[in-house]
């Protein structure tokens, strides 16, 4: 029997191939990914991996037992991973996150790790953050490995997923919002940073950092002094400090604004 497994641990995969065939056919974007089993054949198996490959969604073919560990129902060798919150246009984004209580969003460049992006918008989520910008290509699956990160947050955090992210804060600046990137050791320390609110903070990959494109996009770059000679953070950790300094700035600037009134 077809079904889709309901359990806190599961709510985000849909299981059976017609399911799984389905939302491909007409709903792609809210596939992170699917998984099939490893010797897997037949019509649908074909028309699906047809549909991953046109579509551009991943997949990948795995033992049968870990398909198991996933979902216990009768899958019928096919898994599909899905962003059950949804997007949000980024357009209707840059309006709603100057209503937030902290007016920053948090872009990823080429992040691939979905705990470190789960961990993220846990932090972004509860510091009052408005959101998250991540590409359409070569990001991380935000499926069920970044949810249990989240701790839920990623359910409630707006999401905005583009397809060229250097066009996107150029749209970012177009609507008033001050762009941050982050490149290792150059740029301003952030701990004598004065942030200009609203803004986008750029995150790039563990490896590589931000593209190239990308960095030409930033107004200023960031960099966190770090001591005893440790050169790192993850991304996860990065953006904490960072979202932090820029919510201590505005609770700051608040409280003086108060204090000017009475």
């Amino acid at each position: 029997m077809d079904n889709e497994h309901q359990s806190s641990e599961s709510l985000r995969l849909v299981a059976g191939r017609k399911p799984v065939l389905e939302l491909l056919s007409t709903a792609p974007e809210r596939v992170e990914g699917v998984m099939l089993q490893k010797g897997a054949k037949g019509g649908p198996v074909e028309q699906i991996l047809d549909l991953c490959r046109q579509r551009g969604v991943r997949f990948r073919f795995v033992e049968r037992h870990e398909l198991d560990r996933q979902f216990p129902g009768n899958h019928q060798g096919v898994l599909a991973d899905i962003f059950e919150a949804g997007y949000t246009e980024l357009h209707e984004l840059l309006q709603t996150a100057r209503q937030s209580p902290l007016p920053l969003l948090v872009a990823l460049d080429q992040v691939l790790d979905p705990g470190n992006v789960g961990a993220l918008v846990r932090t972004v989520y509860a510091l009052g953050g408005a959101g998250l910008l991540v590409p359409k290509h070569h990001a991380a699956r935000l499926g069920t490995g970044a949810l249990k990160a989240s701790a839920g947050a990623l359910l409630r955090l707006p999401i905005a997923r583009v397809t060229n992210l250097a066009r996107a804060l150029e749209e970012c600046a177009e609507a008033g919002y001050t762009i941050y990137g982050t490149q290792g050791e150059v740029g301003e320390n952030l701990f004598f940073l004065e942030p200009r609110l609203p803004a986008v903070v750029v995150l790039g990959g563990e490896e590589k950092g931000m593209r190239p494109g990308v960095a030409k996009r930033c107004d200023f770059t960031l960099r966190i002094p770090l001591q005893h000679g440790f050169d790192s953070l993850n991304v996860a950790q990065a953006g904490a400090l960072i979202t932090g300094h820029f919510a201590r700035a505005k609770a700051l600037r608040d409280a003086a604004g108060q204090a000017g009134k009475t």
